[in-house]
Parts: structure tokens; sequence; C-alpha cells
């Protein structure tokens, strides 16, 4: 069943030089009520100070979708992409079989404000990989535009 969570809902954390919301049990919040919704098993916003970040740190199996609504996010990771990520800009980065990455806000002076969606794949053990793409602004404003599928149909994130 599908039902409206509303934003003060959420899990919530505030480390100082991050602030994060999660919709589902993620890290030290955990709600047996609220652990994914089918392939759907992350979604948090959140809200990183200038010059902090995420360490090197492994994923396996597990699209992860970011996007960054202010700010710019710097990803590097264990394929070589050293990449920075702009508002209004997607990444998506299959795990697959493993991998190792860092996001971090490059910025002295702006926090980074994103989203980050993680999907439990439909193929497991494939070849990581990486796709950072900006969609017009024109597709972005006032209506539905498709961002990832399994078919990557419409010009969107391929997902597996």
């Amino acid at each position: 069943m599908i039902r409206v969570r509303k934003a003060q809902e959420r899990g919530h954390a505030d480390h100082g030089w991050l602030d994060t919301f999660h919709t589902f049990s993620f890290a030290d919040y955990q709600d047996p009520e609220h652990m994914r919704f089918r392939a759907l098993r992350v979604m948090n916003e959140d809200v990183v100070q200038p010059g902090q970040g995420f360490g090197t740190h492994p994923h396996r199996d597990m699209e992860i979708v970011t996007y960054v609504l202010e700010g710019a996010l710097e990803h590097k990771d264990s394929m070589g992409h050293g990449e920075v990520l702009r508002a209004g800009e997607f990444q998506r980065m299959s795990a697959g079989t493993g991998i190792t990455h860092s996001e971090f806000n490059p910025s002295e002076t702006e926090p980074v404000h994103l989203y980050q969606i993680w999907l439990y794949p439909e193929q497991k053990g494939i070849e990581p990989s990486y796709e950072q793409k900006r969609f017009p602004d024109s597709e972005q404003q006032n209506q539905l535009r498709l961002v990832a599928s399994p078919q990557a149909e419409q010009g969107a994130l391929k997902i597996h």
C-alpha cells in the first residue's frame, strides 16, 4: 500500500557537518515500518556543509541515483571517475560487483543540498558503472521527467 509520509515524519540526524532526513531506515535511524518500498531502499535528503563529506566507502549490488538541488558535490571512485555534480545534475552509480567512492562538498562557503536514492538492482553482480547527466531545464520544470529506468528510454539514466 502506498501512503503519504510527511517530511516531518522522516528519520532525522544532525551530525554538524551533515543534516540528513531518511524516508526509510538508514544508519542509526531504524523503523521496522519503514524499511523500503519494493526496490526502493533509501531516499535521503542531505545537506553537507562546506569542505565536508563522505570519506571513501564501499557499495555492492546497489543502484545509487543522486540529484543536487543546490551547490556542488565532488565524486571520486575506484573506477577512476572524478566528477563534480552541480545543481540540476543527476548521477547514477551502479555498484555491481563492488565499488568504493567518496563524496565531498568542494565549496569553502556554500552547503550542498541533495537527494540520494538507492535501488536494489534487478541484475546482481554486474560490472560497476557510472553516469552523469543534466536534463534540459525545460524538461525539469512544471512536468514529470523520467530520470532513470532499466531501458534508459527518453534519454534517462540506465539502472540495472
